[in-house]
């Protein structure tokens, strides 16, 4: 394992410091408990969003606070969900009066905190429970995982809750972009734990992993490696059984690299994802390509769907200003 650390142990805290150091003009960084909160000032009763999950998948979720995005993040160790306490304090710092909406993704450690910090929370709150994973039947016994959807959610509904939109209502929002949300991935290697010291799964240089989640779990099959092509054809025929966009549909493509997967090649995805859906008649009106929810080292993609409408595009394309999505300020 090669990697730039001091020890694993204080890499988090080390980390935390510097993109608070980097991005003080955005956000600042609070200290036991961990948790990053926005600088701008909001308005009275306006709904705190507040998202957050083991660290290792960066910039999710610390890169998006700051207007029109989250209220606050909470990092966990690397994939290590959260305490309750950070999510309590979090709240508690950034409530104006509007309650406090969690956005979760779906595992069962930031569900069950997120839910601890409900309870001792007495303001009002709400959760969205992200769940765009098809890599899993929607009959799994813990529901589909949530993963790079996260971030078209938090968006949206961080637009919404920015121009004034009450908690039931960004609640509502944020279930309805779930809904027309769905994303899977695909690594070429797994990633490396720092605290582990060697891949958490193994593959071939013949061999690629379909259906990965973010913690650096295996996927529901290993396949042959193949082509781009057939890599894109694969994972779009599996997400447009799961949509059904009809032609004419207006769409959002999301490719998002998983860490160690150069922009040449994402890009590359994208075009092929693109033409897969044109094709059909489906209208690619958003776009957005990059690292944003990525697995530490992991080298793969995960290709990302929204069907959108004329109020989802609306509030996707609201200003923006944090660490890592800005446009529109």
């Amino acid at each position: 394992m090669k990697k730039f650390l001091n020890s694993p142990e204080s890499l988090l805290e080390e980390s935390l410091t510097g993109f608070a150091k980097a991005h003080a003009d955005i956000i600042q960084l609070n200290k036991q408990p961990y948790f990053i909160q926005r600088n701008s000032p909001t308005p009275a009763d306006k709904v705190a969003l507040i998202s957050g999950g083991g660290s290792g998948h960066e910039p999710l979720h610390i890169g998006f606070v700051g207007t029109g995005l989250l209220d606050a993040a909470c990092p966990g160790q690397i994939f290590t969900s959260p305490t309750p306490d950070q999510m309590l304090a979090a709240a508690q710092a950034v409530d104006n009066g509007g309650g406090v909406l969690f956005i979760v993704k779906n595992y069962a450690g930031d569900v069950m905190s997120f839910e601890m910090a409900a309870e001792m929370l007495n303001i009002p709150t709400a959760t969205v429970l992200v769940s765009d994973d098809i890599a899993l039947p929607k009959t799994h016994s813990i529901g589909r995982r949530g993963v790079a959807g996260t971030l078209i959610i938090e968006k949206i509904v961080g637009a919404a809750a920015e121009q004034g939109a009450d908690l039931s209502t960004c609640q509502a929002l944020g279930n309805k972009v779930n809904n027309v949300t769905a994303s899977l991935g695909v690594a070429l290697h797994s990633c490396t734990v720092p605290a582990l010291g060697k891949p958490t799964f193994e593959l071939t240089d013949t061999e690629m992993e379909m259906g990965v989640g973010i913690h650096g779990e295996r996927g529901h099959d290993t396949l042959p490696l193949t082509s781009a092509t057939e890599i894109v054809e694969q994972i779009a025929r599996k997400i447009d059984e799961e949509l059904k966009p009809q032609a004419g549909q207006n769409v959002l493509l999301h490719i998002n690299g998983l860490g160690s997967t150069p922009l040449i090649e994402l890009y590359l995805i994208y075009d092929l994802a693109a033409q897969f859906w044109e094709k059909r008649g489906v209208n690619i009106t958003r776009s957005l390509v990059g690292n944003y929810t990525t697995s530490l080292d992991m080298a793969g993609c995960s290709i990302t769907l929204t069907l959108l409408d004329e109020q989802l595009t609306a509030l996707w394309d609201a200003p923006v200003h944090t660490a890592h999505l800005r446009w529109g300020c």
